[in-house]
């Protein structure tokens, strides 16, 4: 069966409402391929390897987390960034990236998905609004640092890095995929016991050692690697076309 890029650009636009948000780059279509849509590719990051996988799968359409037009860097179409479009347009790919909107979204979302998977109770956001990025919840039963830890990787393929500094117990969590480290003091404001992000900075460790607040690098990749299914499934449900998720392996 095949849709039309209209009628599938329409669902997810409907689902993602990327109107909501003020986000760094454009939500969206970000690179225009044929009309007909019959199989979707859906990754983290529009590389170029996903790229090419995306083309000897036959895709029509790249669904991403992380596309392209980022605020604040170069915009020509030269070099790697030129090479990586022009093998979309020669293959008439279109190109869908959804990055905030995907984080947030209540039951597709990163951290939504994320949470499901470790067994977390979302209560809240971590900034109050009505599409926050980052949660708060409590985990199924309480863990020490370490069993959580063992935990994480057992779900996620992944050690995560630990700074065990805080309560011999987590129940409380607050967690933000992603390049999300710098939510820790908003985590700590919260009073849970542990903050889980994506990446880790070198202030991050400092920070949680001196507000006392377990902190979990759990990989930047390996978080975000959830949203971007549930969508693409979601999506080829309802036009009654194809998904396949493929993983480029990134250790960051």
């Amino acid at each position: 069966m095949s849709s039309t890029l209209s009628a599938l650009l329409e669902q997810a636009n409907r689902i993602m409402e990327p109107e909501a948000f003020q986000d760094y780059c454009p939500n969206g279509l970000q690179v225009e391929g044929r009309p007909e849509v019959s199989r979707i590719v859906s990754g983290v990051t529009a590389s170029q390897a996903l790229i090419d996988a995306a083309v000897e799968r036959r895709a029509d359409v790249l669904l991403v987390h992380h596309g392209f037009f980022w605020r604040g860097e170069d915009p020509c179409l030269t070099g790697m960034k030129g090479r990586r479009i022009t093998t979309l347009l020669k293959h008439g790919i279109s190109l869908l990236a959804y990055h905030l909107p995907l984080d947030a979204h209540p039951a597709l979302g990163n951290n939504a998905r994320l949470a499901e998977l470790l067994g977390i109770r979302i209560t809240g956001g971590m900034d109050g609004s009505a599409r926050p990025v980052g949660n708060v919840g409590v985990l199924a039963k309480p863990m020490t640092a370490n069993a959580f830890a063992e935990h994480i990787e057992s779900v996620l393929g992944r050690r995560p890095l630990l700074e065990a500094v805080g309560s011999e117990k987590i129940e409380r969590i607050a967690w933000c995929t992603g390049a999300a480290q710098s939510y820790i003091d908003k985590a700590a404001a919260l009073g849970v016991d542990a903050y889980l992000s994506g990446e880790v900075s070198e202030p991050t460790i400092h920070i949680a050692r001196e507000l006392g607040v377990h902190y979990f690098a759990a990989g930047h990749h390996a978080t975000e690697r959830y949203g971007v299914q549930a969508l693409g499934e979601v999506l080829a449900e309802r036009l009654g076309i194809e998904h396949e998720f493929v993983d480029i392996a990134n250790p960051a």
